[in-house]
């Protein structure tokens, strides 16, 4: 399996459309970021990140 990326939140996943937003993924992505805790995290917040999970920085 292949991990894409969704363009819009850049949550990491394995399907066509993102579980959250409901859009298209990509395989074209970079960057690796793992979120724990979305309320206590700096990053998260400063890239508005709400849930827990795996993200891609850049994605196109």
């Amino acid at each position: 399996m292949v991990t894409k990326a969704c363009t819009k939140c850049h949550r990491l996943m394995d399907e066509d459309r993102c579980a959250v937003c409901n859009l298209a993924t990509s395989k074209n992505w970079s960057g690796f970021l793992i979120i724990v805790d979305p309320e206590e995290s700096t990053i998260a917040q400063e890239l508005k990140i709400n849930l827990p999970g795996e993200y891609a920085l850049r994605v196109r």
